[in-house]
């Protein structure tokens, strides 16, 4: 059997930010929100990946959500392979626990609980 193993691994995943402000009561409007993706690299070699996610529902809440994933990719890769490791993997990585946080958050009385659709990694990077 061969190895599937990823050369990408996740060494820690924390959140760095929660918070739900409440505005007013429950009402029809849409969540709008804007997704940042930052990206490190200390002198260990570790990525840092942050996720960012701030979100308005228009006279009921703001929500905001920061996740930072740590890093690390295994044995030699080309510049350009482990750039796009970072940016497309490690994201797709972490974007499911966003995904849950929100919804966990926006789980609450008088609102309606929120699930983020999938999203197209490529177009977040403009591919």
């Amino acid at each position: 059997m061969g190895n599937y193993n990823s050369i990408l691994n996740l060494q820690r995943l924390v959140f760095g930010r929660i918070e739900f402000d409440r505005k007013g009561f429950k009402n029809t409007e849409e969540l709008k929100f804007e997704l940042q993706v930052q990206i490190g690299l200390d002198e260990n070699g570790i990525y840092k990946v942050t996720l960012v996610l701030n979100g308005t529902k228009q006279d009921e809440y703001n929500v905001v959500i920061s996740l930072s994933g740590f890093f690390i990719v295994e044995g030699q890769v080309e510049d350009k392979t482990g750039q796009d490791l970072i940016k497309k993997n490690a994201v797709a990585i972490l974007m499911p626990y966003l995904r849950s946080e929100l919804t966990l958050l926006t789980a609450q009385p008088d609102t309606d609980s929120v699930v983020l659709p999938p999203f197209n990694i490529n177009k977040i990077f403009g591919n």
